[in-house]
């Protein structure tokens, strides 16, 4: 499975932990609801347990998520956490979790695979909302931690 679908299945999967409340483990392991389609019905996400990399993703996005919320947050000027849609939530977390926690995934990767999600799977403001943001990050972590290669805390 391409790791395009995998960040899709992570996406839905914490989606629907969002607005369902269903355990992440169990998602994780049945996967997230199989008729999760994009608007041209071109891209299903397969049902079934995740993969390593997937599970990786929504553990990650958990473990992280006062971090990657209080980025999205100060990102989003003008608009509450609670504000933003849930799977553009999820599609900005996983985004992150991706630009901050793994350095084998380029940070140009990561924000162009949510921007694709974000034409694919949300509203038409989505994407170009979805990119302000996650540029918005990026650049304040290229000024706040200089010191490290790509921006990442740590490096």
């Amino acid at each position: 499975m391409r790791r395009t679908d995998q960040r899709r299945a992570a996406i839905f999967a914490l989606y629907e932990h969002e607005v369902t409340g269903a355990s992440l483990a169990d998602l994780i392991e049945r996967g997230p609801f199989p008729d999760a389609r994009g608007a041209e019905q071109e891209a299903p996400v397969q049902a079934g347990p995740l993969t390593e990399f997937a599970g990786d993703l929504v553990r990650g996005v958990q473990e992280q998520g006062p971090e990657l919320d209080a980025l999205i947050s100060r990102a989003s000027e003008g608009w509450a956490l609670d504000r933003i849609a849930p799977l553009e939530r999820s599609i900005l977390r996983v985004a992150l979790y991706e630009v901050l926690h793994r350095p084998d995934v380029p940070d140009e990767v990561a924000l162009d695979e949510a921007v694709e999600a974000a034409k694919m799977f949300c509203g038409t403001d989505a994407p170009g909302f979805v990119n302000g943001v996650l540029g918005g990050v990026v650049r304040g972590l290229d000024r706040d931690h200089a010191s490290g290669p790509g921006g990442r805390p740590g490096d």
